[in-house]
């Protein structure tokens, strides 16, 4: 009997748990469902083209999100070429450092691009840095900071500012780590 107990217990609670965590899901926004990110994502003939004074075209290709939030796979020019450290963005409140976030990206981009993560990497860590440190100071990382809305203005952000470095080559910027951690 001493050794039934904890596992009974252990179940039960996995399975209220569970319960809980099903019936106090928040309901699905219709607005977003029916693909509300997809006029952001999609390019904008009177603010992107010609004009466009990086000439930075910005219609998607790779791994992009459909109607439904969801990512369709990449074609089969674009190559992934993963940065080899984490970024580490401090979370300050009142002065004081109240937690670290660690994220991992990768950039996709044509395949038949020249593309040397040893000359690139220096300029581009320091850019995505900046934009990191900003999402940060804006509140980006408080809360649920992981909602679709959230880490897809964060991706435009990052993919815009790597295609105006690198160029039209990059088609997206790949979130594949995010942690925050309390200090």
């Amino acid at each position: 009997m001493k050794k039934l107990l904890p596992i009974l217990l252990l179940l039960v609670g996995l399975g209220a748990g569970a319960g809980l965590g099903f019936v106090m899901q928040p309901e699905a926004d219709p607005d977003a469902v029916a693909g509300a990110h997809a006029p952001e994502d999609a390019p904008d003939d009177a603010t992107h083209g010609a004009g466009d004074a990086a000439g930075v075209v910005l219609a998607e290709a790779g791994s992009t999100p459909s109607a439904t939030g969801h990512y369709a796979p990449a074609p089969a020019n674009v190559q992934t070429v993963r940065f080899p450290n984490q970024f580490v963005v401090p979370l300050i409140d009142e002065g004081r450092v109240h937690a670290l976030v660690v994220i991992a990206i990768a950039l996709e981009m044509d395949a038949r691009f020249d593309f040397s993560m040893m000359t690139h990497e220096p300029r581009l860590r320091a850019i995505f840095l900046q934009l990191f440190f900003d999402h940060a100071n804006l509140g980006g990382f408080d809360g649920v900071f992981t909602s679709g809305e959230s880490l897809l203005a964060l991706r435009r952000s990052l993919r815009e500012a790597a295609r105006i470095e690198i160029g039209t080559e990059v088609s997206d910027v790949l979130i594949t780590e995010l942690v925050r951690q309390e200090t």
